[in-house]
């Protein structure tokens, strides 16, 4: 399953955005082989329709679940309309590395 996470970052040592759609990276990781894959996101320099335009990337890369700090209104119901899963993580301190083994299920 691929899980996007929002990051501040394109390293496991940066911490999470607790933005969605204006966060500085997307981080795409792979449950099944571990792969993890840095985006920079187009969408955080948006005047309007940030949010959106971010669910359409998470979506184009046939992410299953979101991390993220927190979820617009318009953005829970596309995500809700493309059963993705929202996870939201109350936590600006917790490294992407950190947050990969939580989702591990091998650990």
């Amino acid at each position: 399953m691929k899980v996007a996470i929002t990051s501040t970052g394109n390293s496991p040592d940066s911490t999470l955005d607790s933005r969605f759609g204006r966060c500085s990276y997307f981080v795409i990781y792979d449950t099944e082989n571990q792969a993890t894959e840095y985006i920079p996101n187009p969408n955080k320099e948006n005047v309007e329709g940030a949010g959106p335009a971010s669910v359409q990337l998470i979506a184009s890369r046939g992410a299953a679940k979101v991390v993220s700090g927190e979820f617009g209104a318009k953005v829970k119901s596309l995500f809700d309309s493309l059963q993705i899963q929202l996870v939201v993580l109350n936590d600006p301190e917790k490294k992407i590395s950190e947050i990969i083994k939580l989702l591990n299920p091998k650990n």
